[in-house]
Formats: C-alpha cells, structure tokens, sequence
C-alpha cells in the first residue's frame, strides 16, 4: 500500500500529515510555507510511496463554502496541474484548529509552544487525515 497526505491549506503555512504504508496511523510530517508547497510534495512523492492527498474543506457552520475556499480552490488547480497522477479528496476541516489547540493542552505542552502556528496547522492536518482514515473504515 501507500501513504496519504493530508493538508491543512493556508494562505501563508500549509500543515502536512502523513499515514504509514497500511494506512493505519496518521502522523503529523511538517508545516511548509505555502508559496513552498508545490515544490515540497513534488519531492516528497518522489521518495515516497504516495496514493492520494486529502485537502481540508473549511465550511461553515451552515456548511457553505468558508471564505479561504477560494484560494484552496486555486491551489487544488495547480495541484492538479503539476501533479496529476495522484487523486485529490477532500475532507470537512470545521474545528480542527480548536481540536489542535485541546490536543497542544491536553499533551502538557506550555503556554509558549501552544502558540507555534505551525504546530496547530501541522495538527489540524493530522486531525483531518485521522478523520479520513475513521470515515473509511
């Protein structure tokens, strides 16, 4: 099998998870800046065994499009564009950065490290990609 990644699309930083090869354990990769992203999973899915790449939908709480969808959806474009051989899914991102934040809380992190972005979106996109993974089972 192969590994899925999952994004936490950003406007300046793009969280990044990653399962294992069987697809069973989601795990948070990096945090890229953005205006980097492309050019990141180009040379990650050159090393590594990659089937699909799941990109968080922000909706509302009313589930219509969040205002971010926009640039999310010129980047799935490009995505796809440079990288066509690997299929794109999306997933309901509502509350993943609250999650993240509850989860930096919960694990004893201090105050200080609870404030790295990067870190929240890194989380947030391992909590999408966990959410993948529990609505496919």
């Amino acid at each position: 099998m192969a590994r899925i990644l999952a994004l936490d699309y950003g406007t300046k930083r793009t969280g990044i998870a990653v399962t294992d090869e069987l697809q069973i354990i989601a795990s948070g990769l990096t945090t890229v800046e953005t205006k980097a992203l492309i050019p990141f999973l180009k040379t990650y899915i050159s090393k590594e065994n990659v089937e699909l790449i799941i990109v968080g939908e922000p909706k509302q709480m009313n589930f219509e499009a969040s205002e971010s969808e926009v640039f999310i959806a010129k980047f799935l474009e490009t995505l796809t564009k440079e990288i066509p051989h690997l299929s794109v899914k999306r997933v309901d991102e509502r509350f993943t950065s609250k999650m993240a934040f509850q989860t930096m809380i919960d694990s004893g992190l201090k105050k200080k490290q609870r404030q790295d972005k990067a870190l929240v979106d890194e989380i947030s996109a391992t909590i999408i990609l966990q959410s993948y993974l529990y609505n496919q089972s």
